[in-house]
């Protein structure tokens, strides 16, 4: 990669997003690990990370409007800020009042303030890197977005096993807070729009002209984004289910086990999100999108790994090492496919609209992850043998959804 890639400014988001996506990913793992270990419900671990999701569906939306409106570097210093008083009033509350509800509000807000925190993080790439480096750029963030994802799983589960729950709290109130100090310090081009008519028509207005630019204008934007949300309901939602409950309640490991091996398969899933974007970022003037339907293809079989798995392997300690290896290859093909569509949607879109499209195009595809959450949630509660089955089921569809997608690739080529 040139070196002009990493002027000051995008060093600094980089920076600041290891710091805050460590703080995130260790609450994400241990919060809802710390409910399942309480109540022994899949359901209500899969309805919670469901409901959690919500809010961050809505606010994408919001947080695309207020992205091209606002300083991007204050919206960012703002939720850091935000989020660190929340997981505080959380540590302050958690033993007072009923942990059920009390997590999920605690969800519910995280998730919301991270759906209005990316669109802002997205939208300031173009004004960072110059046009040729944009794939790239999206590559290096999330790369170093997984890399903090890998880390903070892994040691939230070392943590969690061994001292509870207190010690992440701690740790991530101090991540959100130094990420907020530093991004103070980034400088973003910015240029303040003239508000005409109050904030509500204002919304609607920027989101009708986003959802114009992406149906009429540019109309194979949202044929990707409901492609991309496709991968997400049919199996990047059964890895986020069945990792956990397989491990903690099917393979017969003791609790203190299970949790630390969790935090080690969430490890391997965020390796996979590094070695995804290594491959974006190394492969970028290479790929193209007729490649796509190949990593469908190949996304489908790294859940077959974990289905065939499941099925025919007695061995316990091999059905867990083949689950995470299948979820860990299903994250790096699914992240290089992520970072192809978000690059076409950079280019493609006029600089005033990426904040707005952005958050409309991520918002269609992340609305699958909820919905499968809770649906695979039910299913693994109520099956009682043939856990395999979910996983043959979501790999057959989602070959057949890479098979009939090659045209439309092969037109955004053209």
């Amino acid at each position: 990669m040139s070196k002009t890639l990493f002027k000051r400014d995008f060093s600094l988001v980089a920076i600041g997003q290891i710091v805050s996506i460590f703080g995130n990913q260790i609450l994400r793992y241990a919060l809802p690990l710390y409910l399942l270990n309480k109540t022994g419900s899949a359901a209500l671990f899969g309805t919670i990370l469901a409901i959690a999701f919500i809010p961050m569906l809505l606010l994408f939306p919001i947080g695309g409007i207020i992205a091209d409106r606002l300083n991007k570097r204050n919206i960012m210093v703002a939720l850091d800020f935000s989020t660190a008083a929340l997981i505080f009033l959380f540590f302050l509350l958690a033993g007072t009042i009923d942990i059920v509800p009390l997590t999920a509000v605690t969800m519910m807000i995280l998730y919301g303030i991270q759906g209005a925190y990316q669109p802002a993080v997205n939208a300031s790439i173009p004004a960072l890197v110059d046009a040729e480096h944009i794939m790239q750029g999206n590559s290096v963030v999330n790369m170093i977005n997984s890399v903090a994802s890998m880390a903070g799983p892994v040691i939230g589960g070392l943590l969690f096993a061994a001292l509870g729950l207190t010690p992440i709290l701690y740790i991530s109130i101090g991540c959100f807070f130094a990420s907020a100090v530093m991004e103070i310090f980034i400088r973003i081009p910015f240029e303040k729009k003239e508000a005409k008519g109050n904030i509500i028509a204002i919304g609607f207005g920027d989101i009708k002209e986003s959802l114009q630019f992406m149906f009429r204008q540019k109309p194979v934007l949202w044929k990707m984004s409901v492609i991309f949300a496709s991968v997400n309901l049919l199996l990047t939602a059964l890895i986020l289910i069945a990792l956990p409950v397989l491990i903690t309640q099917h393979l017969g490991f003791g609790e203190s086990t299970a949790n630390r091996l969790y935090g080690y398969a969430q490890g391997v899933l965020g390796a996979g999100a590094v070695l995804g974007g290594l491959l974006a970022g190394v492969l970028s003037k290479k790929l193209k999108a007729a490649h796509c339907p190949i990593l469908l293809v190949g996304c489908a079989v790294s859940v077959l790994i974990g289905g065939v798995a499941l099925h025919l392997i007695t061995n316990t300690m091999i059905v867990y090492l083949l689950l995470i290896i299948g979820g860990g290859l299903l994250v790096a093909l699914s992240t290089v496919f992520q970072i192809q569509m978000l690059t076409y949607l950079q280019i493609l879109t006029p600089k005033d609209l990426i904040g707005k499209v952005i958050s409309c195009f991520i918002c269609v595809c992340m609305c699958a992850i909820p919905l499968g959450q809770f649906i695979y949630g039910m299913i693994f509660d109520d099956i009682k043998s043939g856990m395999y089955l979910p996983f043959y089921a979501a790999a057959l569809i989602a070959v057949v959804i890479g098979i009939s997608t090659r045209r439309l690739f092969y037109e955004i080529d053209r």
